[in-house]
């Protein structure tokens, strides 16, 4: 994570943070969301000499996507947002195989995920997860928590 911490360093972004081992990186910019998300694909691209594709979202709309859990009994550990960068859909959804004991539902650009029984024994495939990330709710509100800054 040092690595990715001094290439967002390098890019110009200010008061970077990062958090554990899956790519999470809480920083300031002057510039806009989608010039951050190129700037950071382009560091990464020289940086592993492959594309490797970036989600990007605002302090704001993670609060947001942390807010919108429509799975607010359920544990936050067993409850992931896949982010993508686009807006999703229905068929998002019902593209989804193997499903069990687990529900799904729509965000704007996120689609939230129940594993009741758990992640380790689940069978669930969705084929938009290859087209973005997925974090745990836990993870996401730690995230805003940095970007909040300092306590």
């Amino acid at each position: 994570m040092k690595d990715l911490k001094a290439l967002c360093v390098d890019a110009g972004f200010e008061a970077v943070q990062t958090y554990i081992a899956s790519g999470n990186v809480v920083f300031r910019s002057t510039s806009g969301k989608r010039q951050a998300q190129q700037a950071l694909e382009s560091a990464l691209l020289a940086y592993a000499g492959k594309p490797v594709g970036v989600v990007v979202r605002t302090r704001k709309e993670m609060a947001a996507v942390l807010q919108a859990n429509p799975f607010p009994d359920a544990a936050p550990n067993h409850t992931l947002t896949l982010f993508l960068d686009r807006a999703v859909n229905k068929a998002d959804i019902a593209a989804a195989t193997g499903a069990k004991n687990e529900s799904m539902a729509l965000g704007k650009h996120e689609i939230y995920i129940q594993y009741r029984d758990g992640i380790a024994t689940s069978r669930l495939k969705l084929p938009a997860a290859a087209e973005g990330t997925a974090r745990n709710l836990n993870t996401v509100a730690k995230l805003v928590t940095m970007a909040d800054g300092p306590t």
